[in-house]
């Protein structure tokens, strides 16, 4: 199992700060912002009123990395499923991310962070689909510069790359490694389910594969990567937000000038039994302790890989039949040991 230290974080999952506009529908930070103002004026006396809602902007006392938790969660997610080298080669694909062709449905906040880190890790977005249509490029598309084309133009029809697919949907149905629905629930059914040619889907919206549809892939060896454990991040982030705002303190403060401490006199030490002195931006970028973004993605990578690890031994020591079945088993098991030392079970 991959171990999330900061610096594997940076490496293999963070790329360049993206800036792109943000989508006019649904909810973001402000709406959030607005939720925790009014709870505050309802309950002024409320030792925690910033926890009665996660998502927040980082002035109302949110936490760093939540906008990209789902998509990034999404990505490390997928790491853990094509890492598996036995599971690959059932598949006919080497394992590992690097130069796998990836079609992603959705240039929300889900499939756009999941397109870029998914780039940046090595794989070739060959696919973006909108509502209104699609780009399919075989020699791999830039996520950040179709969002920005998308935001401006309203439609991806005028790109200047690849082939435009009108129907959105058709271009599901194009060949890939890895399709990621990151849009809406039940884009693949028992109507195109049978021309999905991709050999894993990974879920990234909320069901966007209905029961039919399930059982089609599974009988023709398709790969599914669950949506209750793939897009779990943003929950799991918000889990850290929350404990945040019950301890008023962020993560680093407490550790990250320690840390950077203690790292000197490491490289003192160093220094000094090798008779050199270390390059100063090398040991600025070793000595230097981790901020609250860097603690945020570790332990979203660490809680990621875990649970990947925990839902594939159920599914094969238990043969639940598929990774859908074994997640939901896995969770049962933990309410059931819990009811169990609780004695609400006899």
């Amino acid at each position: 199992m991959r171990r999330y230290t900061a610096e594997l974080v940076k490496k293999d999952f963070i790329g360049p700060a993206v800036d792109v506009p943000a989508p006019d529908y649904g909810t973001g930070e402000q709406e959030m912002a607005w939720i925790a103002d009014t709870y505050r004026a309802l309950k002024p006396g409320e030792l925690h009123s910033y926890a009665c809602v996660t998502g927040k902007p980082l002035a109302l006392h949110g936490i760093p990395g939540r906008k990209e938790a789902t998509g990034l969660g999404v990505c490390m997610g997928i790491a853990e499923c094509v890492d598996r080298r036995s599971d690959m080669e059932e598949l006919g694909l080497d394992p590992g991310l690097e130069g796998k062709r990836v079609i992603v449905q959705g240039l929300g906040n889900v499939g756009f962070h999941a397109a870029v880190v998914l780039r940046d890790r090595g794989a070739l977005v060959v696919g973006i689909a909108e509502y209104n249509g699609g780009i399919h490029h075989p020699k791999g598309l830039d996520p950040v510069a179709v969002k920005e084309f998308f935001s401006d133009q309203g439609t991806l029809s005028n790109y200047p790359a690849g082939r435009f697919f009108a129907e959105a949907g058709a271009l599901l149905e194009e060949e890939c490694d890895i399709l990621v629905p990151a849009a809406l629930e039940n884009q693949i059914t028992a109507d195109n389910a049978a021309r999905i040619k991709a050999r894993i889907i990974a879920e990234a919206a909320n069901g966007p594969v209905d029961a039919d549809a399930e059982k089609i892939l599974l009988e023709r060896g398709v790969f599914l990567i669950p949506d209750i454990y793939l897009n779990a991040g943003g929950v799991i982030v918000s889990y850290f937000e929350w404990l945040k705002n019950l301890s008023h303190v962020s993560f680093d403060r407490m550790t990250s000038r320690y840390t950077e401490i203690s790292r000197e006199h490491l490289l003192n030490a160093i220094e000094e039994i090798v008779g050199r002195s270390i390059p100063a931006e090398q040991r600025a970028a070793i000595a230097t302790g981790p901020t609250e973004l860097d603690l945020v993605r570790t332990s979203l990578g660490e809680t990621m890989a875990r649970s990947y690890h925990a839902i594939h031994d159920q599914w094969k020591v238990r043969d639940t039949g598929d990774l859908r079945t074994a997640a939901y088993s896995y969770a049962i098991d933990l309410v059931a040991k819990s009811h169990l030392a609780h004695g609400i079970f006899p």
